[in-house]
């Protein structure tokens, strides 16, 4: 398969909106801004935010001078300075009593970013006592991209904006797993055996838009099955990986209860699993597919409307990938051409619960229905998923 390069797309753009309103946001509440590194919280804040006072504890010297003395935010701010960003507030926690007290005194408001709340929710700190509130920001979506947008590169090179419109693509999802992923872990104290996790991450990879044996995954890694149980707890806290629960409303076939985990960004699991480029067709386009839909949905959650997510499979093996909201049955194939074997699944869940839509969402251009089931080009889909 041929990879497009981005001049092959469209010129390469120097800022596309995002489906985020940070001033929206700012008007009456302070917020917590997280999102994986790279994911384009920067960009968002100085094109949203322009002339907002930015402290970025990435700055070594601006860190030191800040952990001496807290209280430095507060003899710089004057009277215009109404909204106040603190960048990687997770290297700083302490930080947050002065934030507190300026919230409180001043009525400040604050945008805190950072590419993981591991340390401020373990690590017993002032959170706030929901003065407040929290968005989480993701890679592009595909409405975000509009003609930029490609599926077999989005599926291969993933979303994350420095990545997505690189020249050399595949070297930098290489320098941002090694550089990144495992330096994310390092720098949260999350774990001391950094070779152990290493190999968890590459099993893990492998596990991607899977129901996860736990048992299995502790033997490939080579580490006691409680610390897999950690391992994962550390990739959602570090919102490496997204966990979708079962949907267990089913009456007559006992559903499974173990959960789906997906990663964030599907060039990023490519790149953990050692995979040359997918070529359509394959069970991993498949799966890569997959998780850009859960991408895409997760993101809608987050930025428009929360949306309940869970996926529903039977012991007899029936596997629907998505329940929205207990009323909408989503079956995602990466396929041109549906035959009657891709439908039995939601069939199957239908004989179970009744549902407002049985959806399958595909690579057929046109739509078309057959018995209950919508058949839907997946950016048909998306289209009409962002328009509620």
């Amino acid at each position: 398969m041929t990879m497009n390069k981005p001049n092959d797309i469209s010129p390469i753009p120097d800022y596309l909106p995002r489906q985020v309103d940070l001033q929206a946001l700012l008007k009456k509440k302070s917020y917590f801004l997280f999102g994986p590194r790279q994911t384009g919280k920067s960009s968002l804040i100085a094109h949203s935010l322009k002339d907002v006072r930015v402290y970025n504890l990435l700055d070594s010297v601006l860190f030191l001078e800040l952990s001496r003395n807290p209280a430095r935010v507060s003899e710089e701010l004057t009277p215009r300075d109404k909204v106040v960003v603190i960048d990687e507030i997770q290297r700083l926690p302490d930080l947050l009593n002065e934030v507190h007290r300026l919230i409180e005194e001043k009525g400040v408001r604050f945008l805190l970013t950072g590419s993981s709340a591991r340390k401020l929710r373990h690590g017993g700190v002032n959170l706030l006592g929901g003065r407040a509130r929290t968005q989480y920001f993701y890679p592009f979506t595909a409405r975000e991209l509009g003609r930029h947008f490609e599926l077999k590169r989005a599926l291969n090179m993933g979303l994350i904006p420095s990545i997505y419109f690189s020249s050399d693509p595949d070297a930098d999802l290489g320098a941002y797993t090694g550089n990144y992923l495992q330096q994310e872990i390092i720098a949260e104290g999350a774990t001391r055996n950094i070779p152990a996790f290493s190999r968890f991450l590459k099993v893990a990879a492998l596990c991607n838009a899977t129901i996860v044996n736990f048992t299995n995954v502790a033997n490939d890694a080579q580490v006691a099955r409680t610390t897999v149980y950690e391992y994962f707890e550390i990739l959602k806290d570090t919102l490496i990986i997204r966990e979708l629960p079962p949907f267990k409303r089913g009456r007559q076939r006992k559903p499974v209860s173990s959960s789906k985990y997906y990663f964030f960004d599907s060039g990023v699991a490519r790149q953990m699993q050692g995979r040359s480029l997918l070529g359509e067709g394959t069970p991993e386009f498949g799966g890569a597919f997959e998780t850009f839909l859960m991408h895409e949905l997760t993101a809608f959650s987050d930025y428009k409307r929360p949306v309940n997510l869970s996926f529903w499979r039977s012991t007899s093996g029936f596997e629907v990938d998505f329940i929205l909201d207990d009323h909408t049955a989503v079956e995602v194939k990466a396929k041109s051409v549906i035959t009657p074997d891709d439908l039995r699944s939601l069939e199957a869940i239908a004989d179970e619960y009744h549902f407002k839509r049985l959806v399958c969402v595909c690579l057929e251009k046109r739509p078309r229905k057959t018995g209950k089931i919508e058949i839907v080009h997946y950016r048909d889909f998306l289209e009409g998923l962002w328009a509620l």
